[in-house]
């Protein structure tokens, strides 16, 4: 029997408040009718929703301003009164149209150890199969910088990846990504398809985002470069196009294209990729590239000439070659402090220097994802 084809759809604030300082109920509306019609098609929807600060901030009569933006305690209260707003709302509009939804509220510590990452994955799995809508957002109202995922452009590609959607959709108010910022170059192109995202992407895709929000176009390609890797198809598009979603599905071409990798990763190595230690890596040596490239071999600490950031032992790290380019991702089986201690060292000399050993690999081949 072939798998139901699966979307997530994303939602940023500047789209469900069409700039404005309110939700914009219209907008909404049409976003349940869209997805009742997905719904009627066959296919199974999965919203990873901002909004719920914006929805605090409306009920509390007070406009978003740079300063109260900063303000993370003053932020939280908005999340935890806006929260149970925006999922009042969205239960009133998709009822409209037949629809039950779920609230999910996830954080990084919900995708980093193993049984909760499954027993996320279970709910959301079940919801989808008895033709539920979840609504998945970080848990912002309690969520601190050391659990949080960050923003909802990665949240929705490691629910993508969690779900194993075929199709993730990143509505935003730009039409996609261009070649320069359209803001002050008015010559700026589109970009139709992105095959690759390599260095060039990188460079172009810009920093800040909108005043309402807290993605700008570089959290999109790292959402688009996760979500490809797990085999999903990325589409970033103007949420303001009339039908968007509908169109889109259809094969119409809106916005930025990124096609899904040509073998999507099995459900182990999906675990793998949605928990990285973002600002901590290790820089292996030319023979250690050769040896992780060519010949399947496992991540040894005689390898490692370079140890950056902080890590617990169990968690994701990225491995860069000495060019700059990552190369794999893998669970590290030592804590940074500890690979500190061994690298450039033989596996024999782990025990003698820190005392005890966890195996001779850093990284097992079969805890790892080449990229």
């Amino acid at each position: 029997m072939q798998a139901p084809y699966r979307i997530v759809i994303k939602l940023g604030t500047s789209v469900l408040t069409a700039g404005s300082a309110r939700l914009n109920r219209p907008y909404m509306v049409g976003l349940a009718r869209q997805v009742a019609a997905l719904r009627e098609q066959g296919f199974q929807v999965a919203l990873v929703s901002s909004g719920a600060v914006a929805a605090g901030r409306e009920r509390m009569s007070e406009a978003p301003t740079q300063r109260n933006r900063a303000n993370v305690p003053l932020r939280q209260m908005f999340a935890a009164v806006g929260q149970s707003r925006l999922m009042h709302l969205y239960e009133q509009l998709f009822d409209l149209y037949g629809l039950q939804v779920a609230q999910a509220l996830l954080t990084r510590d919900d995708l980093r150890e193993r049984r909760r990452y499954l027993n996320a994955r279970n709910t959301l799995n079940l919801c989808l199969e008895r033709g539920i809508v979840p609504i998945i957002n970080e848990n912002d109202a309690v969520v601190t910088a050391e659990i949080r995922v960050g923003d909802n452009d990665n949240l929705s590609a490691l629910v993508a990846s969690l779900i194993e959607a075929q199709l993730l959709v990143i509505l935003t108010d730009m039409p996609g990504l261009y070649d320069a910022d359209p803001r002050s170059n008015p010559q700026a192109q589109l970009i139709r398809t992105v095959p690759v995202i390599d260095e060039h992407i990188w460079t172009i895709a810009g920093g800040a985002g909108s005043a309402q929000g807290t993605g700008g176009m570089r959290t999109k390609i790292e959402a688009a470069d996760l979500a490809t890797r797990a085999g999903a198809t990325v589409v970033i598009a103007a949420g303001k196009e009339p039908d968007v979603i509908l169109r889109l599905v259809a094969g119409e071409a809106i916005g930025t294209r990124f096609p899904a990798a040509a073998s999507p990763l099995d459900a182990r190595k999906r675990w793998i990729l949605a928990e990285t230690a973002r600002q901590s890596r290790v820089v292996v040596d030319p023979g250690a590239v050769a040896a992780l490239l060519h010949h399947g071999s496992s991540l040894l600490p005689a390898g490692i000439s370079v140890v950056e950031g902080e890590f617990d032992r169990g968690q994701t790290i990225r491995i860069y070659a000495p060019d700059g380019h990552e190369i794999a991702r893998g669970l590290t089986q030592y804590r940074s402090a500890d690979v500190r201690s061994i690298r450039g060292l033989r596996s024999a000399q782990i025990a003698e220097t820190l005392g005890y050993d966890y195996g001779p690999e850093l990284v097992h081949r079969d805890d790892m994802v080449i990229l």
